[in-house]
């Protein structure tokens, strides 16, 4: 909005400083600082009504230090987050398909995890909403997600083909745009194309292509690459969306996560939507993608403003509606910017609490249909719990995440070099 009010702004009258606007990395930083204050200014106004309402946090005994403590404390911080991401992006984000396919997500996710939440808090019901809810939820949103980058003319890949080299146009498949530039000292044909390549992580030839998937058994894998892509990225938002909920178990684990995770997608997204940095780092270039590090920088500062209340002792919990919206969008973003290949590393935090639980449910069936007795690898699933058990401290354990998923988060920047 304020993009195109000053854009016009400038072509109108032209006062001086209107043209800032221009800059992606002007807007990203007013982006970031607005949602740090929405946040940080709003949040403390709704932990206020959230307490009046009461709507707090109903807390099971798991026989965790502290735990009951927490009882009460308001949840559905969520919501908070959600105006900290959607306000500056529609403030200064310029509009296009993947500004728009994040918006619905957020609004999409949110929309799940409110429900989640309100049925827990106002209908007295622990277990929320049924999981065959949500799930049906995350698949509605990945076929959208899916359908939109196959078949959208503006989600598409572009690359510089030297003027010398023309014969490699004939390898394109399903060109949307072709444009011959001549520079002094440089020609070159500029090649829009849809396709469904995406990063692979420590190979030289860094650039999978889904119709691979397919190409065996028809002539015009393009046609049918879909029926292997958009399950692939139903599963990923899945996947993601859940593991980001179940990391939301201690005080400030998710958001701190989240926030580490994001600014990793903030890079890559800076950088695939950079034609210089794209081409330098041989990396694909996709036009129109810059903007989306508008979108990362709120949820940056959602992030870190939602911390101001959440760490420990927190006074306000995301809930439902904060942690499954994060997962989500972390995933949505990875999908867009062909870089989901490198969720098991980026979101390893994710991965390591989504496995401990699935691994703590499939042993304890196992030995209690082999033995007649449940037995357990951790003292308790998600992990975090198993170090609470262990009797470590909440911040202790948070920061020590925190710590592996910088780890983490460098070496999926690595990978941009690292081949």
């Amino acid at each position: 909005m304020l993009y195109y009010l000053f854009r016009f702004i400038e072509q109108e009258f032209g006062p001086p400083g209107a043209g800032l606007f221009e800059y992606i990395s002007f807007r990203a930083s007013l982006a970031f600082l607005l949602s740090l204050l929405i946040t940080l200014v709003f949040g403390k106004r709704i932990i206020y009504f959230l307490q009046k309402k009461q709507i707090g946090e109903t807390i099971r005994d798991l026989g965790l230090e502290g735990q009951l403590q927490k009882k009460g404390t308001p949840t559905m911080g969520g919501l908070m987050m959600i105006a900290g991401i959607l306000i500056p992006t529609l403030l200064l984000a310029k509009f296009n398909v993947y500004i728009a396919l994040l918006l619905v997500s957020t609004l999409w996710l949110g929309a799940i995890g409110f429900a989640d939440d309100y049925i827990k808090v106002f209908k007295k019901n622990k277990e929320g909403l049924r999981g065959k809810f949500k799930v049906l939820g995350q698949i509605g949103l990945g076929l959208l997600v899916g359908s939109t980058l196959y078949l959208s003319p503006d989600a598409v890949i572009q690359e510089k083909v030297p003027a010398d080299q023309a014969y490699r146009l004939d390898e394109f498949d399903n060109i949307v745009t072709q444009e011959y530039i001549e520079r002094p000292g440089e020609a070159y044909y500029l090649v829009s194309f849809k396709s469904m390549k995406s990063t692979t992580p420590f190979f030289k030839n860094n650039e999978f292509d889904y119709s691979e998937l397919v190409d065996w058994c028809t002539d015009k894998p393009w046609n049918w690459v879909w029926i292997v892509f958009i399950p692939i990225v139903i599963i990923i938002i899945t996947a993601v969306s859940n593991g980001a909920n179940i990391t939301d178990g201690i005080d400030g684990l998710a958001a701190g996560t989240s926030a580490i995770i994001i600014v990793t997608l903030t890079i890559l997204v800076y950088v695939s939507g950079n034609f210089f940095f794209a081409d330098y780092l041989n990396v694909m270039y996709m036009p129109h993608m810059g903007e989306l590090a508008i979108f990362t920088a709120a949820m940056i500062g959602a992030c870190v403003g939602f911390l101001w209340y959440n760490t420990y002792p927190a006074q306000v919990f995301m809930g439902d509606t904060g942690s499954l919206m994060l997962g989500g969008l972390i995933a949505v973003l990875a999908i867009i910017t062909r870089k989901e290949l490198l969720i098991p590393v980026l979101c390893g935090i994710f991965l390591v609490e989504n496995l401990s639980v699935i691994m703590q449910v499939s042993y304890f069936k196992y030995t209690k249909k082999k033995y007649g007795e449940g037995r357990r690898i951790f003292k308790m699933s998600p992990l975090h719990h198993h170090y609470q058990k262990k009797e470590y401290p909440e911040p202790k354990i948070v920061i020590r995440f925190w710590i592996v998923g910088i780890f983490l988060a460098i070496i999926t920047l690595l990978t941009l070099k690292l081949r």
